[in-house]
């Protein structure tokens, strides 16, 4: 699988120059329904170049900072540079939990879908932090006063708590209020309000003028206390983090306010808002219009009057709704933790290729969360009234073996397959006691060294509820569509496993000839497949075929034997080493998923967007035609019989063609 991630990586890593370019006009389409004056950020068009901009000023503060004496150092100027980044990872940190619970249900407030669109409108929401730290340097720089402040005044902690009940939530309730005249709103506001399910990062999404008045609101307690000579270090950025806070708290879309404190102190729902509070302001638009506090709300008459009832309703929580499809995945690599849905919402936005997330940031991570030892909920889905979920064990396929000179990452040792296999069946066990009617085991859990394709937790368990699918029989099909038009013989490469055999005799029922250069795979098929079948299968060394169907196994050193314009279909669920310029690589077996599937805004690893792996979508055409029976270990539920039911479900093939010669010129 190291192999694979890389060969994926070099298309992705080209590809998503080209998705780039897709998202920024995408973006620009949907600032504003008619976008105003200063509606663009400056540095839009710099991309992550746009943190070269503090570049001087974060080197001026070092080194003054280091050059001067223990009480000449400017501490407020020197902490920009560390505050940004607390706050970097503070708002990822809420971006995680927020989807996480968000997958859960529970709390959830809005329970819409969300897209890839919002996505791309919301990627940089770091923007308003980068924004922070420029001013604060320019002020720093412009204003003597703003200079060698303290660690800690009482006193500029009042003033801000006093400037910030009065002026500021005042000034911005009214500010709010008229962004939506019709006037400003399609000019600005409507930006941020094309996100009916908010998720944290939602709050600091606005237009570069918008955004600047909002800077003006929050600068009046900042510059009075500068003014009045009662700053300090403390003060000055814990406001910072407040407004955070406070932001993030109101858009995170579930309810975690516990009501003990109203009951404590009634008066607090008049100076702290809750998510639910502020939900009613995005589904509703004419209500609910203060900052963090509903006081002026309730004083001008905005308040939604079912802002109460939603808030007892969402904290009471609605039960976690059945899932009935389960996904089972695990981590493909240590940096495919940044591209789970729970993870970076920008990369898990787009196929997995990370080039800038080494593993060295991703491992130790990863490590922890091998260490946690359950198996946690990434995704929720809904297809009509269909409940899907994506469950992952927190494991990654950490040991590397050679299988004649392919790197394949799996799980080696006696006790990693023990543990494993259990986190496995334990996760078997929740899906069932969930009530979920089928289970699909993704990637290596499915493995026959680990659990004889699933067929293990049946033979344990053989009153087994929950249909567990390994999706040979889909994923076999779709190999079939991609395998050119007129193709009289193909070339097999690879292991002998089941997706192999229950392949070849599809291709065997086409009178199709299946030739083989590896005499273990072709014995090992031969034995298996009926004897009228064995008329089409030919042990040969020659690799003269058109048409290569590529598993796992295949070294590199015969992929430079192919000839030229050769198309490699792989039949494995990891992408083959791209090493030829002049051949066709398709891609592994997937569909794109009907337009009815809800709140799918995340790739499954370096499939491209709305593409499911077939062992993936498998499951979802086994729980909708109700099939009562098991798709693992020697059962197959029929390679026709699951494509037709997944076409007659609105999935549709897919199949990109990837010249790696085409892709480099990207």
């Amino acid at each position: 699988m190291a192999i694979a991630l890389q060969a994926h990586r070099q298309l992705s890593g080209r590809a998503s120059k080209l998705q780039a370019r897709k998202r920024n006009q995408s973006s620009r389409r949907s600032m504003a329904s008619k976008p105003g004056p200063l509606t663009r950020w400056p540095w839009q068009d710099l991309g992550n170049y746009k943190y070269a901009l503090l570049a001087p000023f974060a080197a001026r503060s070092t080194y003054r900072f280091v050059t001067s004496g223990s009480e000449e150092r400017d501490l407020v100027s020197f902490f920009v540079l560390p505050v940004l980044l607390l706050r970097l990872l503070y708002s990822q940190l809420w971006i995680t939990v927020s989807r996480h619970q968000t997958a859960r249900s529970k709390h959830r407030i809005v329970t819409k879908s969300l897209d890839f669109d919002q996505v791309d409108r919301e990627r940089n929401w770091d923007d308003q932090i980068i924004l922070t730290a420029l001013l604060f340097y320019a002020v720093n720089a412009a204003l003597p006063l703003a200079q060698g402040l303290p660690w800690w005044n009482s006193k500029g902690l009042v003033i801000t708590a006093l400037l910030h009940v009065g002026p500021v939530e005042f000034l911005y309730y009214w500010f709010h209020r008229a962004l939506h005249h019709h006037y400003l709103y399609s000019r600005y506001h409507s930006h941020h309000h094309a996100s009916i399910v908010t998720e944290p990062i939602t709050s600091v999404i606005h237009p570069f003028a918008e955004e600047l008045v909002y800077f003006t609101l929050f600068a009046i307690p900042l510059l009075t206390m500068v003014a009045t000579s009662t700053a300090s270090v403390a003060v000055t950025n814990g406001y910072l983090i407040y407004i955070d806070f406070m932001n993030y708290l109101g858009h995170c879309n579930f309810e975690l306010v516990p009501k003990c404190l109203f009951d404590v102190f009634p008066p607090l729902k008049y100076l702290m808002y809750t998510p639910s509070f502020h939900s009613l302001h995005h589904t509703q638009f004419r209500s609910n219009y203060s900052l963090f506090m509903p006081l002026y709300d309730h004083l001008y008459g905005t308040v939604d009057k079912s802002s109460d009832d939603l808030y007892e309703r969402t904290l009471h929580g609605r039960g976690d709704a059945a899932p009935d499809v389960v996904h089972l995945t695990h981590l493909a690599a240590p940096e495919s933790l940044f591209h789970l849905r729970l993870g970076f919402a920008s990369l898990a936005s787009a196929p997995l290729a990370v080039a800038s997330l080494g593993d060295w940031a991703a491992r130790p991570l990863a490590a922890v969360a091998s260490l946690a030892g359950r198996t946690f909920r990434s995704e929720a889905n809904r297809l009509g009234n269909l409940s899907i979920e994506t469950w992952v064990v927190p494991r990654y396929t950490s040991q590397v073996i050679a299988i004649d000179g392919f790197q394949l990452e799996i799980y080696t040792s006696k006790e990693s397959v023990y543990g494993v296999s259990r986190l496995i069946e334990k996760a078997v066990a929740d899906a069932e006691a969930s009530g979920a009617r089928v289970l699909t085991l993704g990637l290596l859990n499915q493995s026959y060294e680990l659990n004889r394709n699933g067929e293990l937790y049946v033979i344990r368990k053989p009153s087994l509820k929950t249909k567990i699918i390994d999706g040979t029989s889909l994923a076999v099909a779709a190999v079939l569509h991609m395998i050119p038009e007129g193709t009289k013989d193909v070339l097999l490469l690879g292991n002998a496993n089941k997706m192999s055999l229950v392949l070849t005799s599809a291709l065997c029922e086409r009178e199709t000839q299946v030739q083989m250069v590896d005499k273990d795979l072709y014995d090992s098929l031969k034995q298996q497949l009926r004897p009228e079948m064995h008329k089409y299968l030919n042990l040969s060394c020659s690799y003269s075929s058109k048409v290569w169907l590529v598993g796992d196994g295949v070294k590199d050193e015969e992929q430079r034997k192919a000839q030229e314009g050769v198309h490699l279909v792989p039949y494995s669920q990891f992408p083959p080493r791209m090493i030829r310029d002049d051949c066709v690589y398709h891609s592994t077996p997937a569909l794109v998923v009907p337009d009815s599937l809800e709140n799918l805004h995340a790739c499954e690893n370096w499939l491209p967007r709305r593409v499911m792996s077939a062992w993936r979508a498998a499951g979802v055409v086994h729980a909708l035609e109700k099939w009562d029976a098991h798709e693992c270990g020697g059962r197959v539920t029929g390679v026709g019989k699951a494509w037709r039911a997944a076409l007659a479900h609105g999935f549709r093939p897919y199949d990109r063609r990837y010249s790696a010669a085409a892709a480099a010129a990207i």
